[in-house]
């Protein structure tokens, strides 16, 4: 066990710095890194300083009132994240389609996976399980198997499944199916492991997995239970590791496998054009110090091994003890010991599952959520490289944004009840509600344009009306989930102060129906605040401020149907069979996802074991 201030060889500042001035694994020149981070710093900075002026010229109008101070220092805090994204996505846009070489110039190491070179490194491709039915999982895993046989490496590729899971009868079902479908996971050199204890949750799984079997692999590529990866892209990032034997961590673009529930065809069609910009611009200045997402990524084992052990924080759970959020402080430690942690930000056949409804989108961000609140402690780190350091507080900033916007709507509230006698310079503030409602949609957007301004791109969605509608929906789909995860997130955090925490379990993967009295249960506060809101701008204030307020009023007086809806299979069944917010690879899946289906097919087809 190592303390959170424990000095490390790399703790000098060097980060593997060569001695010709390019990155440790010589694949671009650091000055211009410096370059790319200093331009980004400064955008980011004269943006938030530009925004901040304004929301303070108009809530200082006519003198400072304690709500008005309240409304900016939350401002203050909220900001960064919401100028972050901007920021990423419109430089990602500009790479896309504003220079020829975008992608190559964000992503050099690219260059080194294209072509048909031989490989010859062997690879553990390992998929941890949690309590979870195993079935989609192992389905999953034969189509991975055939995808990585039918690249013609096969032989130098073995799976291994490693379990955390508590539920006897899943870890049951999990070695039955195991030893049933053996065979087609690659015989022999498949391995299925479960753990007595699970300590230290995933991060603990994987490093008892690299300090026993995983030695003898020189690559690892991690899989969560919902992940899936063509054979074609998992070799392409054996030949940029083998080009380059100084990046420590590979990280993939993944996107989301088509789905029927409405809340994940939603969801995922936004991701899925609205990480393509931001993800580049991302890595256009991040460059060497990039991010680990802890699935579907290509990992140096021995260096992992050797640097990435995570600290056992001082203090209890939540906030102290074992660290929930693994994946980016490990991102850190390679970069700290002079790995190159890089990203390819371009989409492949790398695959992921999203969550059904949004109790089970609410259960994994809150998850995150704590996980990421102990970075707190990680952010004083000897050794962290600069980019590392800001994309912890980044993680950090995410989640701070959702109580500082809850409490800078009510201080905004508040001034509704108490007369303000210096009121609001509105010339300026309503130009500041649509310019801010404007910067929170920027990647959105800018995901949009990618995909109009591409050859063939709105073709790949179905055509402009399906892409159009697709969009819209998207949009309100988004305004109303906002207010909602806002207030769960606000709540969450204020319990953390007192204890509460989430525990590291499993997860609902396929469509099902939400009883209306569950979705009551968990949004009965947004319910009420909504309702309240709506109230109390209607009665002081009338139509035109309930007008206003109405994306934050509905998104929580709406809060119950709206899980309901967006959880029931038979409207999302609905919209599938119309092509309604389908994504390219639901119209035309290739690859590892027609595998999957054979797999799902083969799997239904088998007898029960014994």
């Amino acid at each position: 066990m190592t303390d959170v201030t424990t000095s490390h060889p790399a703790a000098e500042g060097t980060h593997g710095a060569r001695p010709d001035g390019l990155t440790p694994a010589g694949i671009q020149p650091v000055a211009s890194l410096v370059r790319r981070r200093a331009f980004t710093l400064l955008l980011n900075l004269a943006l938030m300083a530009l925004l901040t002026a304004g929301i303070a010229a108009v809530f200082g109008h006519g003198g400072w009132q304690i709500s008005d101070i309240v409304i900016v220092t939350c401002f203050v805090i909220g900001v960064p994240w919401t100028v972050m994204g901007a920021v990423n996505a419109l430089i990602g846009l500009w790479l896309l389609h504003g220079r020829r070489d975008g992608a190559m110039a964000a992503a050099p190491h690219l260059a080194a996976g294209q072509g048909d070179a031989p490989i010859a490194t062997r690879t553990a491709v390992a998929m941890t399980l949690r309590n979870e039915p195993p079935e989609a999982s192992f389905d999953k895993l034969i189509a991975i198997r055939r995808q990585l046989d039918a690249t013609g490496y096969g032989r130098l590729f073995d799976i291994f499944v490693l379990s955390d899971t508590t539920d006897p009868a899943v870890a049951k079902a999990e070695e039955a199916l195991f030893h049933r479908l053996r065979g087609r996971l690659g015989g022999a050199g498949a391995s299925y492991r479960r753990r007595a204890r699970n300590t230290g949750f995933k991060a603990g799984n994987v490093r008892e997995f690299l300090l026993n079997e995983g030695r003898h692999y020189p690559l690892y590529l991690p899989l969560d239970s919902d992940s899936l990866m063509g054979g074609e892209d998992v070799v392409r990032l054996v030949r940029i590791m083998e080009a380059y034997p100084k990046i420590g961590i590979l990280q993939t673009l993944a996107v989301g496998i088509p789905a029927h529930s409405l809340f994940a065809r939603l969801f995922q069609f936004g991701m899925r054009h609205g990480m393509r910009s931001f993800t580049l611009g991302a890595a256009w200045w991040q460059g060497d110090s990039g991010p680990y997402w802890g699935h579907n990524a290509l990992i140096r084992s021995a260096a992992f091994r050797r640097h990435c052990r995570l600290p056992v924080l001082p203090g209890e759970a939540p906030l102290g003890g074992h660290i929930m959020s693994h994946d980016q402080v490990e991102a850190a430690l390679m970069r700290r010991a002079g790995w190159e942690v890089r990203v390819l930000p371009v989409e492949g056949a790398s695959y992921e599952e999203n969550p059904p409804t949004v109790l089970d989108f609410a259960k994994r961000d809150l998850r995150w959520c704590q996980g990421n609140m102990q970075y707190w402690q990680i952010l004083g780190l000897r050794g962290l490289t600069p980019v590392s350091r800001l994309q912890l507080f980044a993680a950090v900033a995410m989640y701070l944004g959702a109580p500082a916007w809850m409490l800078m709507t009510l201080a905004a509230l508040s001034k509704l009840v108490v007369p303000d006698p210096g009121g609001l310079d509105l010339a300026i503030g309503i130009p500041m509600f649509f310019a801010m409602l404007t910067m929170s949609f920027v990647p959105k957007i800018a995901g949009l344009l990618d995909v109009a301004l591409t050859p063939g791109g709105v073709a790949r969605y179905g055509g402009r009306a399906r892409f159009a509608a697709g969009a819209v929906g998207e949009a309100l789909f988004s305004v109303l989930l906002a207010p909602v995860m806002a207030l769960s997130v606000t709540i969450f955090l204020v319990g953390l102060l007192f204890g509460r925490r989430v525990m590291w379990g499993g997860q609902r993967r396929e469509a099902y129906g939400l009883a209306w009295a569950e979705a009551a249960e968990a949004y009965w506060p947004q319910t009420l605040l909504g309702l309240a809101i709506a109230a109390l701008t209607l009665g002081i204030s009338g139509v035109g401020l309930f007008l206003w307020a109405a994306p934050l009023v509905l998104g929580l007086a709406l809060a119950i149907p709206f899980a309901v809806l967006t959880a029931s299979p038979r409207v999302g069944g609905w919209c599938a069979g119309l092509g309604l917010a389908a994504v390219p690879d639901e119209r035309r899946p290739t690859g590892a996802l027609v595998d999957l289906a054979g797999a799902r097919t083969a799997g239904a087809a088998l007898p029960e074991a014994a």
